[in-house]
This record gives structure tokens, C-alpha cells and sequence, in this order.
């Protein structure tokens, strides 16, 4: 005999490593096993002997599935109970439990025979099977079984004896044998709750034969030959089986006039809550009991470029105007949104519009970034009602000039205040002149002063200046940005140059000392104008670092690297010195000069201290963007973001002073949901413009026009019924309509169109004139 004993001291042998330890004596020709386990799973199965020897185990203190896919010609003896899933898919073996079956116990066996001296739990017997090229599977047990016993039961046989059960109402448990197609279960003793297709019936000679062959053979095997006596006596016993097809009673087919007559109507047991004309409506109808109704949904969606733009850019409608024609209308519907389409959308921006366009999945996406130089030099005149309210806007970068655009175009008298000497925070100060033309932003820059906008450059709002303009004024739009860099105490960080100064010092056009050879902390956006700042000043070599992946825009680190420079990540750093950082580790990079170009945190000491909610150094402002009566926020004093979400920021906060300078409730703006992507038909648009990319304006053939009518009327031309129309008022503004009379609610429009335009909605009117009627 073959033993292993899977605890040695305090060392338990794995189950893999035990069913290897298994494995390995039978390829070698073992046969008797005893094995003292541990708890270990799936022991006694599936193996085969080399040479077609009978495989005999012993088994003390098994786990779970125990004989689990157990091949014939092997036998398993457990003395004692065992848990869960003995003889799992049991496959021909012959496995005996001395003692108790915990759950599923013969679960899936499909041959073989299964012997348990006691109790088995729930589900056991449950999906038993039988492969009529081979024997059917046996499950036997002494006792009683737990719920659900023999679920899905589709062959073999089953024998519960009962034995010790008086006490029990049921020795199948409760809800025996649901789903039952196939096989017999025999017991001794009570039984209720079974599933109401199974047949109760008394044992034929056939099933006599059948248990007085196998019950010595079970009972010796389970230590228990006392019992055959007792369990000899057939008259106590009885047997389930499923209906046969035959059996089977067909349900009476419906006879709804039957019903509407007799149940539905005044008398019936819904007539308190139902009324019936008895109008009977064919499956195809017009008008009111149309089962669906089309709805034409133009821009009750975002497309993805409009949702994923923090300024809420509707470029979808841009080329849809394009497209009709309205040039001039298209350049000056984005001034809707910000004032500067070239400065940042067209030259700074990460274009997240273009990230999410529908088009890319399909070739290239469409090219809004350049289409924002179309509007650089569009004009818009002034509106002509003014409102008599003044606001001021403390900041004049992107965040607050964007807000002073929107309160102007709004007829408020609008000052912008800022202690630089020329308007455009960190368009004007920090951006590389390399990446944004000056000429353009002074164009826009001008536009918002045509608008009406007073321009208060080097004028310092400290806290007397503050209070002084909140008096003066209706409402106050904070947004000075961030100008304070951060930087971590690493030893020696008087030694950090800081990267906002180093790029407002190159921008004012002076020549900031600049070393040799130049470490950047910071491989931001920030970081690499500072790199490309460090070359211009004469660097010969710069080299940007980050604790994580670089997050600066492709393009912006690819124009680095172009230069020379390199990007090495992570790196954490410990020390600066004179001749370069250190990390934790003491790795060492070179340099003469360190620039740190980590962010910055806004400098808030001109608001009234303690007045100002603030998490660490930044504004925490309530949802309408306001942080005190009358004063809203905007844009990096808030938290910091990227250029286009400041003017998302400004929007919001012109919206909030806007309303509160006029003494009306604050309305948040709405953002739209994004349109589904299934609801876009890309075939349509597949086959078309695979050349090469047209300029900027001409790209409207290629966008997809997501969520937005491009006029194409191909509802129009494949309406079976000619139901739809289109109409356009003096504006040229158009719209669809689906006469009711004719349509049927077929759907071909919701179907065939591109954009994903028309809905098809579940008709409720019917229900909505049924509830009123019913409620008068």
C-alpha cells in the first residue's frame, strides 16, 4: 500500500502538490492508496491505471469533491463524512462515504455508483445524467437528503432509504426534484413539497429486482448489513419519476373574446380599474394606436466633440452650417462659446474634441483644432440693450477674460483688472511665443475690448482694492489664476530656478541666465515650454524628468525631443545640488541648472480671510461657482485645469453673476447627454473622402454630424407611407415632422438615419387618455 500522509509538524501539503504525488505513483504503477489528508481537494480522480489495474483508495479527512470526475475501474473509502460535492461528475468509479454527505453530493455523476452511510445535503443527486452507451449512475444514501434534492435530475437511479428519518416530513427535503427530466428516485418513508410534474408511484417487480440487487452490495460496502431486513420491506417503499410526454396535459389555448367578455368587462375582476371600448386594432395602424411614434430629436444629444469640450463647443453644428453654406455663421457661432477660437483652440488646446470624434474610429478626425483659425478675425457687434449692471473681473487671463466676454455679450458693463501689464495671463505670459502667434492673441485680445470690455492692466487688487471694487460693483468674478510655483523641500531647493518666472522673463523678451546643461522637474505641458524656453536662451543640453509617465501632449514632448532633450521617468527626486539631482537611490543626472515646472497654486491674500471656504491653497466654490455674496470664481484659484476649461470655468461663473447682478435665480447650465454611439450609423459614412485630409473648413463632408440633422432627407425618400415632411422658416431654420395620419410606426426613419436623429418611442398616449378617463 501506498501512503501519504500530507502533514508533517506544521507543514500541510498543497492539493496540487498532493494530486502530482498521486499522479506520479500510479504512472508508476501503484495501485493501493492511503491517503491521510488535510482537508486537500478532488482526491481519487480522474486517473487510469498504465496497465488497466483497478485503483483503490483510502481516504481519511478529505475536502471538498472528493472522487470528483472518478474513473471507472477505481474505489474511494472514506470512513468518515465528507464535505461538499462528493463524486462530482463521477464518471464510473465506485466511492463510499462511511459517514455524511455535506451539499451536491453526486452532483453531475453520469456512471458509477455512489454509497453514503448517512445524510447528504442540499442539491444532491442534482443533474445526474446517463449516457446510454454506458451503465447508469447509482447514488444511494441511508438517510435523508436536504432541499432541492435531484434538481434537474435527467437519468440514473437514486435510492434514499430513510433509515432514522421518522421525525422528518420529508426525506427528500423541500422542493424535491424541480426540473426533473429523466431517471427515478426511490425512498423509504415520507415525502412532500416535490415538484408538481413528477409522478408518485408504488415499486413494479422491475424496481423490486433493481434494489434487491444492489442493496447488500451497499449496505456491506457502508458497514450497516443489520439493516437488510429492515429496508427489505417494500411496501414502505415508493418512487418519483417524471411525466412522460404523453403524460404531459397541454394547456388550453386562450380564448381572449372568452376573456374580454367575461373577465375584463363591468362584472369582471378588473372592472374597477379598466374600461373597453371593444374596438379592435390591427397590428399596423395610423394615428392614435400607433404601437411606436418617431420623434425628430435634433441636437437633444452632444456629439462627442461638443461633450467632451469642457467650453461645451458645439462643432458639429459649425459643419452643419458649413455644409449649408452659412460660412460666416459657422466662424461666428464658436464666439458663442469663447472668444479666443485661435488663440487656444486653434493653437494650445489638446483639441479633447478630436479625442473623442466619432469620424477617427473610421479613418481621421475631423479637424476642429483648425478650424478654430477660421474665426480668428470674425466679428460680432455688440449688443445694443444694456442692462446697466456692472461686474468686474479680478484676473485677466483665459478664465476671466472668457467670463468679461460672455457678461459683455450679456450688456453688462464689464472692467477686467490685472497686475500684468498687458491682458492674457499665461497666454501672454508663459505660452512660447513659438506656439501661440502674438499677432493673433492681440486680435482676440482687441475683439473682447470692441465688445465693450475695459481693459485695467498693472493695477494690484490687494485686499483694500478688493473691498473697494465689490462695493462699486453688482457681482465679482475672481480669476487670478495660479502664479505661485510649488515645488517640494527637497535638500537643496534654493537652488530651483522656478519655471513660471524663467517663462515670463523669456516672454517679456529679457534673456534669463540660462545653464549649460539644464534639469526641468516636470514633464507637463509646463514642463516642456520650459525645456523649449531653456533652448532659446542658449541651452545645450536639457533634460526633463517626472516621477510618472510624462502628461504633456504628444506633439509638445515630440517638439522636445526634436530640440534635444530628453524625458527620463520616474524619477523621484531627493537632491539638488550644484552639479545635478539625485533620486532616493543615488542615481545621479548632471546639470548646471535646475527648473522646476510642477504646477502652480493661486495667491488668494486679496479676499477677505476667513470669509473664503479653501482646500489647501485653492477656493472650494459652491456648485454656481459663487464663493461669497456676489463673488464667483473661475478657472486655476478653483483648481488647476488646462486652458479650454477655464473658459468652460468662465462661462459657468458669467452665467452665476449675471443672474445674481440682475436679482434673478441662478440657473446652472445644463450639459447635454452624450449621444449613444449606436444610434450613429458609420456605414453611411465609411465608403467616403479615404483620400487625403481637405483643409480645415472644407471637412464637413467627412463629419459625421453626430446628433445633429445634415439635411440629407433620407427619411424623407425612404418613409414607406410618406409621412414625413420637412419645413423651414424665414430664419432657414428647418425641422421634420411625421404626420401622425400616415405613419404607421415602422421605424425605417429611426433606421435609416446617419446621424441618429430620429427616435422611435413607445406609444403611451392611449394609456395617458385611458388614466384620465378613468380618473374623471
Amino acid at each position: 500500500m501506498f501512503k501519504i500522509d500530507t502533514l508533517q509538524g506544521h507543514e500541510r501539503m498543497s492539493t496540487q502538490d498532493l494530486l502530482l504525488a498521486i499522479g506520479e505513483a500510479v504512472a508508476n504503477g501503484e495501485t493501493d492508496f492511503d491517503i491521510v489528508a488535510s482537508g486537500q481537494h478532488d482526491i481519487g480522480g480522474p486517473l487510469w491505471h498504465p496497465e488497466g489495474k483497478k485503483l483503490k483508495f483510502h481516504v481519511t479527512n478529505a475536502g471538498q469533491r472528493v472522487g470528483s470526475m472518478c474513473l471507472d475501474n477505481t474505489e474511494i473509502i472514506v470512513d468518515e463524512s465528507a464535505s461538499a460535492d462528493v463524486g462530482w461528475l463521477n464518471a464510473g468509479g465506485k466511492i463510499t462515504i462511511k459517514g455524511d454527505a455535506g451539499d451536491t453530493a453526486g452532483h453531475c455523476s453520469a456512471g458509477g455508483k455512489i454509497y453514503i452511510g448517512g445524510r447528504a445535503g442540499t442539491r444532491s443527486g442534482s443533474l445526474m445524467k446517463h449516457d446510454p452507451l454506458y451503465d447508469e449512475p447509482e447514488l444511494w444514501i441511508l438517510k435523508n437528503v436536504g432541499s432541492f434534492s435531484f434538481e434537474f435530475m435527467g437519468g440514473g437511479r437514486a435510492v434514499v432509504c430513510g433509515v432514522d428519518c421518522e421525525e422528518f416530513t420529508s426525506v427528500l427535503g423541500d422542493r424535491a426534484c424541480v426540473g426533473m427530466v429523466g431517471g427515478v428516485v426511490y425512498f423509504r418513508g415520507k415525502a412532500n413539497g416535490y415538484a408538481s410534474d413528477i409522478k408518485l408511484l408504488n415499486l413494479e417487480a422491475d424496481d423490486i429486482a433493481f434494489l434487491e440487487s444492489g442493496l447488500d452490495s451497499f449496505l456491506t460496502s457502508i458497514e450497516r448489513p443489520d439493516l437488510h431486513d429492515t429496508l427489505t420491506d417494500w411496501s414502505q417503499w415508493q418512487k418519483l419519476r417524471p411525466l412522460s410526454f404523453e403524460e404531459h396535459q397541454p394547456k388550453p389555448k386562450p380564448d381572449f373574446k372568452d376573456f374580454r367578455l367575461n373577465d375584463w368587462v363591468k362584472g369582471g375582476i378588473f372592472s374597477d380599474v379598466a374600461m373597453d371600448d371593444f374596438d379592435v386594432k390591427s397590428t399596423v395602424v395610423t394615428g392614435l394606436y400607433r404601437q411606436r411614434v418617431p420623434s425628430w430629436d435634433n441636437a437633444k444629444y452632444a456629439a462627442p466633440c461638443e461633450f467632451n469640450c469642457p467650453a461645451g463647443i458645439p462643432s458639429q453644428r459649425r459643419y452643419d452650417l458649413i455644409r449649408e453654406g452659412k460660412l460666416e455663421e459657422a466662424y461666428k457661432l464658436v464666439l458663442d462659446y469663447t472668444p479666443f477660437p485661435g488663440s487656444v483652440c486653434g493653437s494650445v488646446c489638446p483639441n479633447l474634441c478630436m479625442e473623442g470624434c466619432t469620424r477617427a474610429t473610421i479613418d481621421e478626425a475631423v479637424q476642429i483644432g483648425e478650424l478654430g483659425f477660421s474665426s480668428v478675425y470674425a466679428k460680432i457687434d455688440p449688443p445694443t440693450i444694456k442692462t446697466g449692471k456692472k461686474i468686474a473681473v479680478i484676473g485677466g487671463g483665459v478664465a476671466g477674460l472668457s467670463a468679461a466676454w460672455q457678461l459683455a455679450r450679456k450688456g453688462h458693463l464689464v472692467t477686467v483688472y490685472d497686475d500684468a501689464a498687458k491682458m492674457g495671463g499665461k497666454l501672454e505670459q508663459v505660452i512660447p511665443r513659438g506656439r501661440l502667434s502674438q499677432e493673433l492673441l492681440q486680435t482676440e485680445l482687441q475683439r473682447i475690448v470692441d465688445m465693450g470690455v475695459k481693459f485695467e492692466s498693472s493695477c494690484t487688487v490687494d485686499a483694500a482694492k478688493f473691498n473697494e471694487i465689490k462695493k462699486q460693483y453688482d457681482a465679482v468674478v475672481v480669476a487670478t489664476g495660479g502664479h505661485n510655483p510649488r515645488f517640494f523641500p527637497w535638500e537643496g531647493a534654493d537652488k530651483l530656478v522656478k519655471g513660471l518666472y524663467f517663462l515670463k522673463a523669456v516672454n517679456r523678451g529679457e534673456t534669463p541666465k540660462i545653464g549649460k546643461h539644464v534639469i526641468v522637474i516636470g514633464c507637463g505641458n509646463s514642463g516642456m515650454d520650459t525645456a523649449v524656453g531653456a533652448y532659446q536662451m542658449g541651452a545645450e543640453t536639457v533634460t526633463c524628468i517626472d516621477v510618472q509617465k510624462p502628461a504633456a501632449f504628444k506633439k509638445e514632448i515630440v517638439h522636445v525631443e526634436e530640440l534635444g532633450g530628453r524625458l527620463i521617468w520616474p524619477f523621484m527626486t531627493a537632491k539638488i545640488t550644484d552639479d545635478g539631482l539625485y533620486d532616493g537611490s543615488g542615481n545621479f543626472i548632471p546639470g548646471d541648472m535646475v527648473i522646476v515646472s510642477i504646477g502652480e497654486a493661486p495667491i488668494l491674500d486679496y479676499l477677505p480671510q476667513g470669509q473664503i471656504k479653501k482646500f489647501r491653497d485653492w477656493i472650494v466654490a459652491k456648485k454656481d461657482q459663487s464663493v461669497m455674496d456676489g463673488v464667483f470664481a473661475a478657472g486655476d484659484v478653483i483648481k488647476p485645469g488646462r486652458l479650454v476649461d477655464a473658459i468652460g470655468a468662465g462661462i459657468n461663473a458669467a452665467n452665476s453673476a449675471a443672474a445674481y447682478a440682475l436679482g434673478e435665480p441662478i440657473i446652472p447650465l445644463v450639459t447635454k447627454e452624450q449621444i449613444p454611439a449606436q444610434r450613429i450609423t458609420k456605414e453611411y459614412f465609411e465608403k467616403c473622402h479615404h483620400c487625403d485630409l481637405p483643409e480645415a473648413s472644407q471637412d464637413h463632408a467627412r463629419c459625421i454630424s453626430c446628433g445633429t440633422c445634415r439635411d440629407c432627407r433620407m427619411c424623407i425618400e425612404s418613409c414607406p407611407e410618406k409621412a414625413i415632411s420637412r419645413s423651414e422658416a424665414e430664419d432657414s431654420t428647418f425641422e421634420y415632422v411625421s404626420d401622425p395620419d400616415k405613419c404607421i410606426g415602422c421605424g425605417i426613419c429611426a433606421g435609416i438615419c446617419p446621424c441618429g436623429i430620429w427616435s422611435l418611442n413607445p406609444n403611451d398616449e392611449p394609456i395617458k387618455m385611458y388614466r384620465t378617463y378613468n380618473k374623471n
